[in-house]
């Protein structure tokens, strides 16, 4: 146990497989000393058998919620054995009918001893301890459903990553980066149009000194994502020309751009943030949405790949 204490939580699945890989040994002679010979991992798909005449193995596999092609192989094994016997579905020979032999009938009224004994035993290990491990596992099981420990590590992950993530005002020496940035993503879906070029060759000109702004994210020295906003008029700005390097994303790095591009634009005096994009573009839609944009219907666009205009009130 010095390791799990010097590993910590991370180790939960390595602690878990050793506290079952404990209980599956005891479990393995437990059948023996109650004179049956079957193996501990049958036991749920014997279980389900002892309470139905028969069953199909995708029945058998729902209930116990292991894949049907595990259970399936239970069942060869029980059949090889002589516990169980299968028979195709006369309407469908793709479907398994399992039930129990002779010997499995037996083994049953065998084992109805053993799992009172067990049950005896278990809740006389839980009273000697401190917390109530069944419930615990149902709670895990439950959270894990609702939310994956897979998930969970990426948002961890992603949220590491993102506070590495710098915004900074663009200056003129971002000029090649925020057309490069730009370029990039454009002519991965689309063309690159008239006011592209204006922008992005442009950008003081068109950008900053028409009273708009440019923000630069830095990820570990490195310019990896570009956000503007362009001045409509006094009250409402564009944001425009988003783009994260594909090598940085998965960063909350369009997050962190877009959230620095409202807050400027309010500092400015606008009291609505308007943008252009393209359905296609499904993480970009996501993101305007989760900053709290909704779809209007705005003035048509200079932009021959816009089909959905959005905006903020802010």
């Amino acid at each position: 146990m010095d390791f799990y204490n010097k590993v910590g939580k991370m180790a939960i699945g390595s602690r878990l497989r050793g506290l079952s890989d404990m209980i599956t040994t005891d479990a393995a002679q437990l059948y023996h000393i109650y004179g049956v010979d079957i193996q501990p991992r049958w036991w749920p798909v014997f279980y389900v058998l002892t309470q139905t005449i028969e069953n199909s193995i995708t029945v058998i596999a729902r209930e116990i919620g292991q894949s049907h092609a595990s259970v399936s192989q239970v069942v060869r094994e029980m059949v090889k054995c002589g516990f169980v016997t299968e028979r195709k579905n006369k309407h469908d020979q793709r479907k398994n009918f399992v039930s129990l032999t002779e010997k499995g009938k037996a083994a049953a009224m065998k084992l109805n001893d053993q799992h009172q004994d067990v049950s005896a035993a278990i809740n006389q290990a839980f009273s000697e301890s401190q917390y109530d491990l069944w419930k615990a596992i149902e709670e895990w099981e439950y959270l894990l459903e609702q939310k994956s420990l897979l998930r969970r590590v990426q948002e961890e992950k992603k949220k590491r990553e993102g506070e590495k993530v710098q915004i900074i005002d663009y200056t003129p020496a971002h000029k090649q980066a925020f057309k490069q940035l730009n370029e990039e993503w454009i002519t991965q879906y689309f063309r690159m149009e008239e006011s592209d070029h204006k922008a992005l060759d442009h950008p003081d000109e068109y950008i900053v000194d028409k009273g708009g702004h440019i923000f630069m994210a830095v990820y570990e020295g490195n310019v990896v994502g570009a956000c503007a906003i362009i001045k409509m008029d006094d009250k409402k700005y564009e944001l425009a020309k988003m783009a994260v390097s594909p090598k940085a994303q998965g960063k909350s790095i369009g997050t962190l751009l877009g959230q620095a591009c409202i807050e400027k634009a309010k500092d400015l005096g606008a009291d609505t943030v308007y943008l252009e994009s393209n359905t296609m573009l499904k993480p970009a839609i996501n993101l305007y949405l989760k900053l709290g944009f909704e779809k209007i219907t705005g003035p048509p666009s200079p932009y021959e790949r816009s089909n959905i205009q959005m905006e903020l009130k802010v």
